[in-house]
């Protein structure tokens, strides 16, 4: 299990309709660890109120960085499987939040961080995907860096406008229709110098043709950067084969390791089931196929090892013969 903070909710701002944001502060008012800009806090979600199981979600961090005295998330509520829809109701109930009522998290993890070497920072976001974008652009401002913000939204459904104003000034682009993105961008990214970095945050069709036009103009792929929402954002994944205690199991396109590992009888310790919590961590012995990890949890030091992976939605890559099989230990 990993370490647990415990936070309060110090505050609550409902203006923005659908989106709230919050303010969570430590329990004695002490200062809080500092985190890397674009990272995300994963607050518990507890059972009960047609949640079947707890669960883990992953909010991005949009205060301060450094040294903060709270720490600042802000949430689209999605509807639950229970009001028809097919989220998990980890947004629902923290829409129900009050102040004073507590909550725990893991410490804050970066997935999203700002690559220092880049010349210039180009941010791109749509939606609630603006938040790990604002924190962004509050690191760039604070140390001069050259950077610059699209944000796309529906009217009357923008979130922290009034900040990203104050913050950014003319750095800052509003736009509120996809057509009018596309003719932005088709300009904004055929005229950055050499080492601008792209980094793009939203729903996954919008990350999707932002990605694609960016390629299109010649960007390479490590220089563009993506924060998905999770695992709605992901696609079914190849088939492979997976090895555990004698035996092997099919793991189809569409069902995760998780989920192959549980049919059959194994217990895997999990949370979240969206790659954010590290909670299904399981070890992958040498000689297995190479691993395709989509989790937002892991550093990069550990994925290059290639000894683990997040068996909630990471899956083994296919040689060119369609094959894949990974020997795991639980």
């Amino acid at each position: 299990m990993n370490a647990r903070i415990e936070l309060v909710v110090a505050a609550v701002d409902d203006a923005v309709p659908g989106i709230r944001s919050l303010t969570l502060a430590a329990p004695d008012g002490g200062r809080l660890p500092s985190f890397t800009p674009g990272s995300h806090l994963v607050l518990d979600v507890p059972a009960g109120e047609g949640r079947p199981r707890r669960a883990a979600n992953a909010y991005s961090l949009t205060g301060e960085s450094i040294d903060p005295r709270h720490y600042a998330i802000s949430v689209l509520r999605c509807a639950p499987v229970a009001e028809g829809g097919t989220a998990g109701g980890g947004s629902a109930w923290v829409h129900e939040l009050v102040i004073g009522d507590r909550v725990t998290a893991t410490p804050p993890r970066s997935a999203f961080a700002p690559v220092h070497l880049a010349t210039r920072h180009l941010l791109v976001g749509a939606g609630i995907g603006i938040t790990p974008l604002l924190s962004h652009l509050r690191s760039h401002v604070r140390w001069g860096r050259e950077a610059e913000l699209v944000y796309l939204f529906r009217d009357g459904h923008g979130a922290h406008v009034d900040e990203l104003k104050e913050l950014g000034g003319d750095r800052v682009t509003f736009l509120a229709d996809r057509a009018g993105l596309a003719e932005d961008l088709v300009v904004r990214l055929a005229d950055q110098p050499l080492g601008t970095h792209l980094y793009t945050c939203g729903p996954a069709g919008f990350m999707d043709a932002v990605v694609d036009l960016a390629t299109e103009l010649g960007w390479p792929s490590s220089r563009v950067h993506l924060e998905p929402f999770g695992v709605a954002a992901l696609d079914p994944g190849d088939p492979f084969t997976v090895g555990v205690a004698g035996e092997v199991l099919e793991v189809p396109s569409g069902t995760s390791l998780l989920e192959a590992l549980e049919d059959a009888g194994h217990v895997v310790p999990n949370l979240c089931r969206q790659g954010v919590c590290g909670e299904c961590r399981v070890d992958v012995a040498p000689g297995s196929s190479p691993l395709l990890h989509r989790d937002l949890f892991l550093d990069e030091e550990t994925r290059g090892a290639g000894d683990c992976l997040m068996a909630c939605v990471s899956r083994a890559v296919p040689a060119a013969d369609g094959r894949a099989h990974l020997e795991v230990t639980l």
